[in-house]
């Protein structure tokens, strides 16, 4: 059983309005990546961690859609998630709201990589050149591209090895801005699902343009 968490309680500031309710194809971007799990056959339940004015607005009727309300940071959120997740769920996926374009096939791989790994996440290599400035902008050095990842979502781990993370993070007072990164505080590697296919995060008005 997949339970799946979507993280949309965020103000959208970088965004100067809300961008998870902004129109996309004629449906708000929330919608998209709503969707995309409701219709997947690996997933059990969506938990939407929003608003209710958010869910209400978005008007879908289906029985594994329900939600719960977000906290002040990322993972609080996400840690409201894990405590509405059913009992019986063997493995949680955290999905953020503002990837509306996520594919069948990219759940469906993650899961499996999960399944095989224990915790696997979306990601795409990264192609571009890096730099490092200095504190004035100015580019200092080459950073090699080897075994550079950008990270997306879904990021998919055994329910158990989650939750034990996430009570790390409540105990510590630690910060982290994905799970990857969570799982890495108790010592577990995630595998790396590469993604081909589209997968943007709506962050500035431009991208709704792009995409």
């Amino acid at each position: 059983m997949l339970s799946v968490i979507i993280v949309a309680a965020g103000s959208s500031q970088r965004m100067g309005f809300d961008k998870l309710m902004a129109p996309l194809h004629g449906k708000p971007v929330l919608s998209h990546s709503v969707n995309a799990f409701l219709q997947s056959p690996d997933v059990a339940e969506v938990i939407l961690v929003s608003t209710k004015e958010r869910f209400n607005e978005l008007a879908i009727s289906n029985n594994k859609l329900k939600l719960t309300s977000g906290g002040e940071n990322r993972h609080d959120s996400v840690s409201r998630g894990i405590t509405a997740v059913s009992a019986g769920a063997k493995f949680i996926a955290v999905h953020d709201g503002a990837r509306p374009f996520i594919s069948q096939e990219q759940i469906h791989r993650t899961l499996e990589a999960a399944q095989k790994h224990g915790a696997a996440a979306s990601a795409t290599r990264i192609t571009d050149t890096v730099k490092r400035s200095n504190a004035e902008n100015f580019a200092i050095e080459s950073v090699s591209r080897d075994h550079l990842w950008a990270m997306e979502t879904p990021q998919i781990f055994n329910a158990d090895l989650l939750k034990k993370a996430y009570q790390h993070i409540e105990k510590s007072g630690a910060l982290v801005t994905d799970e990857v990164s969570a799982l890495e505080l108790i010592g577990t590697h995630t595998y790396l699902v590469e993604n081909h296919t589209i997968n943007t995060k709506i962050t500035y008005p431009q991208d709704l343009v792009i995409v």
